[in-house]
């Protein structure tokens, strides 16, 4: 993907020049994902620089150190033939203060960083470094460069949502009662590198009893037992990409009546938000598809923050679907849809799927998670 990086930095380079960037600015990206996104992959620490002259170096721990870092993190880097691949000096253990440096070489007079991304200190030994060098904000330009996706990248999403599929269809088909939230969890992980994933997405979340359902939930030594709900949240990484799959079961015997009347209501609220999803819907429109049916039924206060969010390098990325998010969806990104409702002691019901917003034209919302949202008794 070498060419598919060199344009995606001359994207970068287009923007910055367009919302004002002279012409001797430099850039320097110092999140990881960010500079894997625009290079292919690096470990930490690590600094991309692209400078006035055109020239785009990459910094990173020296040569001899690399054969220690995870395997493929520098993906295809080397490959990339407008991408000069730079060790740190000796001595030298902050790759943004080198690349100051050499912007200054380079004969740039302003260099847009990643505020966001850095920390007081940090800023201010930059600053120290090369006090005649204007330091200016690059927001999140490459956040928002990074949402919609090729489609090279959601193949790598499709693969990793099917490694997902089929880790939880294998554990559906064991035995679950009497084993712990934390031996489930760390079973799932295990079962995704089984099928090839680089590793989990995020932490893995299983939740029985009265943990249902709770977003986020790390996993204890509670066993699972007949009667209980089980909610588990889980996502393979592949290639960088990360997807997000949740489901909620009963466990043992046939679902209460309760159980059955929460879940169908969670369940409503996740297809209506998966419906709502199509280019040009406001981000708090897919929110609001989502929420109104918990809201209604009376759970309003108890819900999350936000009924989803985006997809890819990272979990949690944007776009945020929250009742107070600005933006409307385009085509080709790919986002969660999770409401969930917790009922304290009793437990609760998650159904989280990811998607790729297609419009109707194309069919509509591509389904990445396809594991059944029947509620399965175990």
């Amino acid at each position: 993907m070498s060419d598919v990086h060199v344009s995606r930095r001359a994207r970068l380079r287009e923007r910055c020049a367009a919302h004002g960037s002279g012409a001797a600015s430099a850039v320097l990206v110092t999140r990881p994902a960010n500079i894997r996104y625009l290079t292919g992959g690096a470990p930490p620490p690590a600094a991309l620089l692209l400078t006035p002259d055109g020239r785009d170096t990459l910094l990173g721990p020296p040569l001899a150190t690399r054969a220690e870092t995870a395997p493929g993190s520098w993906g295809n880097v080397s490959s990339d033939g407008p991408l000069h691949n730079c060790p740190l000096p000796p001595g030298e253990d902050d790759p943004a203060l080198t690349a100051t440096g050499l912007a200054v070489a380079a004969g740039a007079d302003s260099l847009a960083l990643e505020e966001h991304h850095l920390t007081i200190a940090r800023y201010r030994a930059l600053a120290a470094a090369a006090p005649g060098l204007r330091l200016t904000g690059l927001g999140c330009a490459v956040e928002q460069q990074r949402l919609v996706k090729d489609e090279e990248e959601i193949s790598a999403l499709r693969t990793a949502a099917e490694m997902t599929d089929q880790a939880l269809g294998e554990l559906l088909e064991s035995i679950l009662v009497g084993r712990t939230e934390r031996h489930l969890a760390l079973e799932l992980e295990r079962r995704l590198i089984d099928h090839g994933a680089d590793g989990p997405a995020f932490p893995t979340s299983v939740g029985t009893g009265g943990n249902a359902g709770i977003s986020g939930h790390q996993p204890t030594d509670l066993r699972v037992e007949e009667g209980d709900f089980l909610s588990v949240c889980l996502g393979a990484r592949y290639r960088g990409y990360r997807c997000q799959i949740g489901r909620t079961f009963v466990i043992g015997t046939a679902p209460a009546d309760w159980q059955i009347d929460l879940y169908d209501l969670v369940f409503a609220a996740q297809r209506a938000g998966r419906e709502a999803l199509a280019p040009g819907a406001a981000y708090h429109e897919v929110d609001r598809a989502a929420r109104q049916p918990l809201d209604a039924a009376g759970y309003g206060v108890a819900l999350a923050a936000r009924m989803g969010h985006g997809v890819g390098l990272e979990i949690g990325e944007d776009p945020q679907l929250t009742p107070a998010a600005m933006g409307k969806l385009d085509a080709c990104v790919p986002v969660t849809v999770e409401p969930g409702v917790h009922l304290p002691g009793r437990g609760g019901v998650r159904i989280d799927d990811t998607l790729v917003v297609r419009p109707q034209a194309d069919g509509g919302p591509e389904l990445l998670t396809i594991t059944t949202k029947e509620l399965l008794a175990l």
